[in-house]
């Protein structure tokens, strides 16, 4: 699995000009999954993005985690997230799982968020031709691949 998280002040998702989801302050979540996702990369990358220090304490320090902040999370599938620029122009997404891998494993990843961590969670829809529209706050992005564990 592979994630860019964004901290942010606000962001949305639209979908033929129709708002169907939006946080306040909080994390911003693209999500991809690959055919060799399993259960163990939920799971590490769950408690990954669950418990990373990004958010400022009383001393402006990234010392804050999204449960020390209460603070919400919007999570948006995005297969784009493995393409290979290796070749050519034009990128290709052979590592990114098929809707059959995927669907199941991006609902069991928010489900797994919103069940361990007891946070607010929002989603996209998944397969979607979505707008999303955020406000970086920081600007704090992050990138985190469940089978790069360094």
């Amino acid at each position: 699995m592979r994630a860019i998280i964004q901290r942010v002040s606000h962001a949305s998702v639209e979908i033929e000009m129709q708002k169907i989801s939006e946080i306040g302050f909080g994390l911003l979540i693209f999500l991809s999954v690959e055919a060799a996702d399993t259960q163990d990369d939920i799971v590490w990358l769950a408690q990954k993005i669950a418990n990373m220090r990004i958010f400022d304490d009383e001393n402006g320090v990234m010392n804050l985690s999204i449960i020390d902040k209460k603070a919400e999370m919007l999570i948006v599938s995005n297969f784009t997230l493995h393409a290979s620029t290796k070749k050519g122009n034009r990128p290709t997404y052979i590592r990114a799982a098929g809707r059959a891998i995927s669907l199941p494993m991006y609902e069991q990843f928010v489900k797994y968020i919103k069940e361990t961590y007891s946070l607010q969670v929002k989603t996209g829809e998944f397969g979607a031709d979505m707008q999303v529209q955020l406000t970086n706050s920081g600007p704090v992005t992050i990138i985190i691949d469940s089978k790069i564990k360094e």
